[in-house]
């Protein structure tokens, strides 16, 4: 129920989410239209976040019973979250280009991101060769052991300010009401996506 429940709101969030970036925020004064790319970029980082999240729960439930359905869910949301951090990292980087100057810097945040991104893609390829030893432990460990980088990729922006910037609390300049409502339906919109993706990636095994 809940599954559909997400297919029916990512149908209807996901054009919204589209319409609200382009024909309802405002133009940011400064970036221009360039900040649109903001809100598909929250998004990517929602998606990531929730699947190396599941990626961590599964593969301690994993280490404690040793059922191999749930080592394979954590490759699954793996999978995902590898995508997302792939795209966060270029969408980033078209959002970089303009406002810097530069496609890359090797900013603490970036730098975290890139680094994460290096471990899970790591880990994938870790999981298979230890599949085909008898090994599945090991690649849960290796698991475990590349979450560390993930809440420090979120510490990063504000204990290693860089160029990257803080937008909620603290330093941030925060966002408008318009902007705000965009942001909150585009990350419905992405919470709803990565519902469905674990849904479609986990029926794609079972055919």
């Amino acid at each position: 129920m809940f599954v559909r429940i997400a297919y029916l709101v990512l149908f209807l969030s996901m054009p919204l989410a589209i319409y609200l970036n382009y024909l309802y925020a405002p133009t940011e004064k400064i970036m221009g239209d360039v900040q649109r790319i903001f809100y598909f970029h929250m998004g990517y980082v929602l998606v990531f976040t929730l699947a190396f999240l599941m990626n961590l729960s599964y593969s301690i439930r994993f280490l404690i019973n040793s059922d191999k359905a749930f080592s394979f869910k954590a490759y699954c949301h793996a999978e995902i979250g590898v995508l997302f951090t792939f795209l966060t990292i270029v969408s980033g980087m078209f959002w970089a280009k303009p406002v810097w100057g530069t496609w890359w810097t090797w900013d603490p945040q970036l730098t975290t991101t890139f680094i994460l991104l290096v471990l899970y893609g790591s880990y994938l390829i870790f999981y298979k060769f230890a599949i085909r030893s008898n090994m599945p432990k090991y690649a849960s460990i290796f698991a475990i052991i590349s979450f560390i980088d993930l809440p420090i990729v979120y510490i990063s922006v504000r204990v290693m300010r860089g160029i990257s910037p803080v937008v909620f609390g603290g330093d941030g300049g925060g966002i408008s009401d318009k902007m705000m409502d965009t942001l909150l339906i585009t990350l419905l919109a992405f919470f709803s996506l990565y519902i469905v993706l674990v849904d479609m990636r986990l029926k794609l095994d079972k055919t």
